[in-house]
């Protein structure tokens, strides 16, 4: 198969006549941070392998000011927010997947009240539809055995009630999944949430991205899966805090699946 990935923009869609089944969006750590542009690769070639017709923003996309909204700068949200709906409303968009839980709570519940109402879906629900319907298949192999860890993310658990999705399609893997002592309803955030992610964190007696990967760590995982951007980076720092980094990888659910396909 080549390398040379097809995203098409909702712009060059509409041009011709059409429009997406799905946007995807990309958010801002799925765009500029190295780590998670590797997420948004796995995320398109799942996509393109199940032939799903979707599209990105591309240059017209801005951030939903969900870090904004969280740190209190109510104004600059709302301008974020209103600057979005306008584009999307403008392209007539249905169906919105992220691969962000940030960008997922704030699209779909804080959106709505300020004109914006769409069916926003997280990845890992868009690949486990696709996993039930046989449109995506993958074969357990080089996971089979092998033992992974699902840290949930805050947005998609606790914030919007998605344990499952992620952990069926984890299921499919032919791996051994095991739970940390603080799973679902009682996981523990990686430390990244509520604008977090964007600022030094306050004197305490530890990092709550090492008490969090400390969890993982007991389980003896070869990989801690993750859904979001944010954990991802924050699980990472803590494996590589405790230079673990040649027997646990940290891997996006999207990562694992599209290994597990070959895509």
């Amino acid at each position: 198969m080549s390398n040379s990935i097809s995203v098409p923009t909702v712009a060059d869609m509409v041009a011709k006549g059409e429009s997406p089944e799905i946007l995807f969006w990309v958010g801002c750590a799925g765009s500029f941070d190295d780590r998670a542009k590797k997420i948004t690769k796995a995320i398109v070639k799942i996509l393109n392998n199940c032939k799903v017709k979707f599209a990105v923003l591309g240059q017209e996309e801005s951030c939903t000011g969900d870090p904004a909204k969280r740190a209190g700068n109510e104004f600059s949200f709302m301008m974020q927010a209103m600057q979005n709906i306008q584009l999307l409303n403008g392209y007539e968009i249905k169906k919105i997947v992220t691969a962000c839980p940030h960008c997922f709570n704030t699209l779909k519940n804080e959106y709505p009240e300020l004109g914006g109402n769409y069916d926003v879906i997280h990845h890992t629900q868009l690949i486990n539809s696709l996993m039930r319907e046989g449109r995506l298949k993958i074969e357990g192999g080089s996971f089979k055995g092998k033992k992974i860890t699902f840290h949930d993310p805050c947005y998609l658990g606790r914030a919007n009630n998605e344990y499952e999705a992620p952990r069926e399609i984890l299921n499919k893997l032919d791996s051994e999944l095991v739970e940390m002592k603080r799973c679902k309803t009682k996981g523990l955030c990686c430390g990244a949430g509520g604008a977090q992610m964007f600022k030094e964190a306050e004197k305490g007696r530890k990092e709550i991205n090492i008490e969090r990967t400390e969890e993982a760590l007991e389980k003896a995982p070869n990989y801690i899966a993750t859904g979001c951007p944010f954990c991802n980076t924050m699980m990472t720092d803590g494996v590589k805090h405790f230079e673990k980094e040649s027997q646990t990888a940290v891997l996006d659910v999207a990562e694992l699946i599209a290994n597990a396909a070959e895509l």
